[in-house]
């Protein structure tokens, strides 16, 4: 039976179309996805992401821990900012990507995907054993709403005093929106400026109706999980379980950057990871842009002269373009006359770098 979030009545008031989505009931769509999407765009969307996971670490040695249960340098990380990263298994696998906000020299949040989130709680609790740590899951605990686009800012100022001008990216701070203690968060999964508001589960509901008083005049309308994935995939950001796994390592997605060697001591992934930091990948992670108007779809095999050299792992049409993309793993040194295999039909392809979308 799915979970719902503190906001499904809304959700249901609303007309969204509701789904499963990693074991939550989730607005889909609450009436047009292309209009959700553009209204990202242009001015603003409302989005409940209170499915994430929120663990807790804290303690006189969180940020020990936290270097080595995962592969960035959290100890460098100032209090107040946030840092994407990511968990692998002993063999340099994937097990989720993160983002970590460091609320106080002993205090850091982790953020997980809601289809991951008790696998990395339970990780995090074994590989913090030998440290002077603690470990606690408090997703329960939270609602998490985001409010994302070039209006943002403008809409969420009117209900905190909160210094969002200042804030800068992948940055929190507390504050009071509309008379409720949050954590107000610059980051989000469109490639548009915004934040990401956690909150106590009953402030969920009046939050949500505050910036949505406040929002309407600034044409903010709610959007849902196709936006949010028509969004993020014209940004060219990865979704864990389709261009990341544990079969895969960050070097494989192209996101070698997040890992960091030269922090002190050891960390779990560490030799695997060494071993392949300066060999080129069997595949490499690139934007496909349809040359007609057949959409790639996710497992869709990508080919070249008929012969299978990649798999697309995410594709959609894209608002902002005009065209339908794609992610895909091609073959490494592959670089023109890509098609996409639909439904037997090779659909012709342009290769080009990621992202597709990048906001001015």
């Amino acid at each position: 039976m799915s979970r719902s979030t503190p906001l499904r009545d809304v959700h249901e008031s609303l007309g969204a179309t509701l789904t499963d989505f990693a074991g939550w009931l989730m607005p889909l769509r609450y009436g047009s996805e292309s209009a959700e999407h553009t209204a990202v765009r242009q001015a603003a969307g409302l989005f409940d992401l209170s499915h994430m996971g929120e663990i807790f670490v804290t303690g006189p040695q969180a940020a020990l821990a936290l270097d080595y249960a995962l592969v960035g340098h959290l100890s460098a990380l100032a209090p107040g900012r946030a840092r994407y990263t990511m968990i692998v298994n002993p063999a340099g696998g994937v097990i989720d990507d993160l983002i970590v906000y460091r609320l106080q020299d002993d205090e850091f949040m982790v953020v997980a995907n809601a289809s991951n989130y008790e696998k990395v709680a339970d990780e995090l609790v074994t590989r913090a054993k030998d440290f002077d740590a603690t470990v606690e899951d408090r997703s329960d605990q939270y609602a998490l709403i985001a409010v994302q686009g070039p209006k943002a800012q403008e809409i969420l100022s009117r209900l905190t005093d909160a210094d969002l001008e200042n804030l800068k990216y992948y940055a929190g701070l507390p504050g009071v929106v509309d008379g409720r203690q949050a954590l107000i968060a610059r980051t989000g999964y469109t490639g548009e400026d915004g934040f990401e508001l956690f909150v106590a589960n009953q402030d969920a509901v009046p939050l949500w109706e505050a910036l949505t008083r406040e929002g309407t005049p600034y044409g903010m309308i709610p959007a849902g999980l196709s936006a949010r994935d028509t969004l993020r995939l014209e940004a060219g950001m990865p979704l864990y379980g389709n261009e990341l796994s544990t079969g895969l390592t960050p070097f494989d997605a192209g996101l070698g950057r997040v890992v960091k060697f030269d922090k002190p001591g050891d960390f779990v992934g560490r030799a695997a990871l060494e071993a392949v930091k300066d060999t080129p990948p069997r595949r490499r992670l690139v934007g496909l842009v349809a040359q007609g108007r057949r959409v790639p779809r996710h497992g869709y095999p990508v080919t070249k002269d008929g012969a299978v050299v990649g798999e697309v792992t995410s594709g959609a049409p894209s608002q902002t373009l005009g065209k339908p993309i794609a992610m895909a793993y091609v073959d490494t040194g592959v670089q023109d006359g890509l098609a996409v295999d639909i439904r037997g039909s090779q659909e012709p392809m342009d290769l080009v770098e990621l992202p597709f979308y990048r906001r001015k």
